[in-house]
């Protein structure tokens, strides 16, 4: 049918993809870390929505997953580039 669904990100999947827009790339538990809580409902929303992706592996013990944002993530935000991201209030001069 081809029907456009739309639907609103959560919060919590806000927080998780601004986090690994700005510090790609970044594994589940780095980015818990920085929330202070679990990630894993957030990632997997984010993940079914194309707006994240598994970019590789880190080499440490247990080779998590590193997360990166594709290229949906930039269609949808009106973004070129990751460059174009707005600077966080502690980067502006």
């Amino acid at each position: 049918l081809e029907l456009d669904v739309t639907t609103r990100l959560s919060q919590a999947a806000l927080e998780v993809l601004s986090i690994i827009a700005y510090m790609q790339p970044i594994t589940r538990p780095q980015i818990d870390d920085i929330r202070g809580v679990n990630s894993d409902g957030a990632l997997r929303t984010l993940l079914s929505k194309g707006l994240l992706e598994e970019i590789g592996r880190l080499e440490t013990p247990g080779r998590p997953i590193l997360y990166g944002t594709t290229p949906e993530f930039l269609q949808h935000f009106g973004l070129a580039r990751l460059e174009d991201l707005p600077l966080l209030p502690d980067e502006e001069e």
